[in-house]
């Protein structure tokens, strides 16, 4: 959520925020007469119980000398004091649930810079090597995968529905290759590896801003309550809930390993062949807790970490700039790569890296002490390293006239082998 000092302080930037988002800036308004409401119901609140005290204790010393009806007509008294005290308490909490209310409908306010715009309003801001180019017909990533017996589709979607699928001999090897080199990249920056879990509380769930308005692309255990998370940000997002955390070092690191779950509610018809689109995933995320003035600059080193990734697996991309209408509620900012695809002639989303402010940790109550003692809320970074579809871009840029396909360099350990060779 929001900073209410922001709000404000400065509502026409939160307004401005909101229209470049393309959502409604009437709900800034709204959330302002929410707070004078809630202001002022605190006011009279703590009022009437400065009077109430205040009777209490003259009531304590006139009772000593007070004639049975004077003692009588006091008590009552005080029994409606403690009423109308009630009463007041209840339009206060009213009114703090309105705020609460209104604060969690409202998204992070976006970063200035960020292009305006919905989905294909994005700004280019590099590229990254030349698209791949073949003097042969290419496959795509299907038609390789089967033909080296590193994807299953057909078995996948036997075994569980459309949308899943089997990763098989030098397929797992070459994902969990992927993943390892993204772990040690991570570790050699300093961040801390971690194994989170994949079903989180809804409170964490909706900490992390994933319960508004995408919250139909998530798997849900109703039994439960429980939620499978999308990416292991989530997880580790709620991580340091209700904490004060140490930052007087510098930023707090955290690299997830998991397994990812996304329901596609809304993509049907798109990208059903293959695995760009799917249901189940792994990814290394990475995850900064950091003071507020430092998230900006942990942002980037991010997206520095994420572009020598893609270097390594020696696939062409390119970096966006997302527009505020595509961000997410919880993005201030938000730098896409995507990776040249030749079957399909155009870049596909691989990573994301997202500065969130302190939008999830005021949500998630992760707060740090300052130079001078006080409490401050946190800020929060993330970024992906390595996932599941990168496995697409990978296969597809470096396959061969004859149908295989060369390893990375950086990948060969892991997989044993420089060249994957079809195997029917």
């Amino acid at each position: 959520m929001i900073d209410l000092k922001l709000l404000r302080d400065n509502p026409e930037a939160v307004r401005t925020s909101q229209r470049t988002r393309g959502e409604d800036p009437e709900l800034v308004d709204r959330l302002l007469d929410a707070d004078r409401r809630r202001r002022d119901a605190i006011a009279d609140a703590d009022a009437a119980r400065t009077a109430q005290n205040a009777f209490s204790k003259e009531m304590g010393t006139l009772m000593r000398t007070a004639s049975d009806e004077e003692r009588t007509r006091l008590r009552e008294e005080g029994r409606r004091k403690a009423e109308a005290l009630k009463e007041i308490e209840a339009v206060q909490a009213e009114a703090e649930a309105a705020v609460n209310d209104l604060q969690m409908q409202l998204s992070n306010v976006v970063e200035e810079g960020a292009p305006a715009g919905g989905e294909d309003d994005y700004v280019v801001l590099e590229h990254v090597g030349e698209p791949t180019t073949f003097d042969f017909e290419p496959k795509d990533h299907v038609d390789l995968g089967e033909s080296l017996g590193l994807i299953d589709i057909k078995r996948g979607s036997k075994v569980a529905g459309a949308r899943f699928y089997f990763l098989t001999g030098d397929g797992a090897l070459l994902q969990l290759g992927m993943l390892q080199l993204a772990a040690q990249k991570a570790r050699a920056a300093g961040f801390t590896l971690m194994i989170p879990p994949v079903l989180v509380r809804p409170e964490i769930m909706s900490g992390t801003g994933f319960l508004g308005a995408h919250a139909d692309e998530i798997y849900r255990l109703e039994e439960d309550d429980l939620y499978l998370v999308g990416t292991s940000e989530v997880a580790l997002a709620g991580y340091h809930s209700d904490e004060i955390i140490d930052l007087s070092d510098g930023p707090v690191r955290y690299a997830g390993w998991s397994s990812c779950f996304r329901r596609e509610a809304g993509s049907y018809g798109k990208d059903t062949r293959g695995i760009l689109r799917v249901h189940q995933f792994d990814k290394l995320e990475m995850f900064v807790y950091c003071r507020p003035e430092d998230a900006a600059a942990q942002h980037r080193a991010l997206l520095e970490m994420e572009k020598e990734m893609l270097s390594a697996v020696e696939v062409p991309y390119r970096v966006i700039d997302v527009a505020g209408g595509d961000l997410g509620s919880s993005a201030a900012r938000k730098f896409d790569t995507e990776a040249w695809v030749p079957t399909q002639q155009t870049y596909r989303e691989l990573t994301s890296t997202s500065n969130c402010t302190t939008f999830q940790a005021r949500r998630l109550k992760t707060r740090y002490r300052d130079a001078d003692g006080r409490t401050q809320t946190a800020a929060t970074v993330n970024g992906t390293l390595a996932t599941t579809r990168w496995l697409v871009a990978i296969l597809e840029n470096n396959q061969q006239a004859d149908g295989s396909v060369v390893v990375p360099e950086a990948l060969r350990p892991f997989v044993g082998k420089d060249v994957l060779e079809p195997v029917r």
